[in-house]
C-alpha cells in the first residue's frame, strides 16, 4: 500500500477522530497533517507495523497530547457552525450535543483522549493501551474516573439551572 493510497482509506477516520480530541475542526486539520506528516517522513516503519491504522491513529493521539501539554494558554477560540439545518437538528439533540462537548472539553488531556478512543473510536481496553502506550489498567481507571467528573459535573451544573 502506498501513502496516498493509506490517505485515502484512513485520512477521513483519521480527521473524525481528531476531531472529537479537539473540538476544533481547525486543530483537528492541522493534528491530522502533522500525525500524516509524521507516518509520511516513517512511511518504512508504517507499513512494517502489523496494523498501520493503529500505528498512524497512536501516532496522532501522541501529537494530540503533546500539543495539549505545550498549549501555554487555556483561551480557545469558538467556532461558529458554517450552516445549521434546524430541520436536520432538533434544539434539544443540538443542545446535548454542545453540552457534551463543553463536559468534554473540561476534561484532562489523558482523559478526554481515553473517551473518545473508547466511546468515538469503538476501541477496547487494550487497543487503546497500545494506542496511548498505557497499561489496560490505567486506561479503566482513566475511564472510571473521568466519567464520574463528567456525571458530577453534569449533575452539578443540573442543579444550578434548576428554579
Amino acid at each position: 500500500m502506498t501513502f496516498e493510497e493509506f490517505v485515502d482509506a484512513q485520512g477521513a477516520a483519521l480527521l473524525r477522530l481528531a476531531f472529537v480530541l479537539t473540538g476544533d475542526r481547525h486543530l483537528a486539520e492541522d493534528l491530522t497533517q502533522t500525525a500524516l506528516a509524521d507516518a509520511y517522513r516513517h512511511w518504512r516503519k508504517v507499513t512494517a507495523a502489523q496494523d498501520p491504522a493503529a500505528y498512524v491513529r497512536r501516532m496522532l493521539v501522541n501529537a494530540h497530547l503533546s500539543w495539549r501539554r505545550r498549549r501555554s494558554s487555556t483561551e480557545r477560540p469558538s467556532e461558529l457552525p458554517d450552516r445549521v439545518d434546524l430541520a436536520d437538528r432538533p434544539g434539544d439533540a443540538l443542545a446535548e450535543r454542545d453540552q457534551l462537548r463543553t463536559l468534554l472539553a473540561g476534561l484532562a488531556p489523558r482523559a478526554r483522549t481515553v473517551l473518545v478512543l473508547r466511546y468515538h473510536a469503538d476501541l477496547d481496553d487494550a487497543a487503546i493501551a497500545d494506542a496511548m502506550g498505557v497499561s489496560p489498567s490505567a486506561v479503566r481507571a482513566t475511564a472510571s474516573r473521568a466519567l464520574a467528573t463528567l456525571r458530577t459535573t453534569a449533575l452539578t451544573e443540573t442543579v444550578q439551572e434548576a428554579p
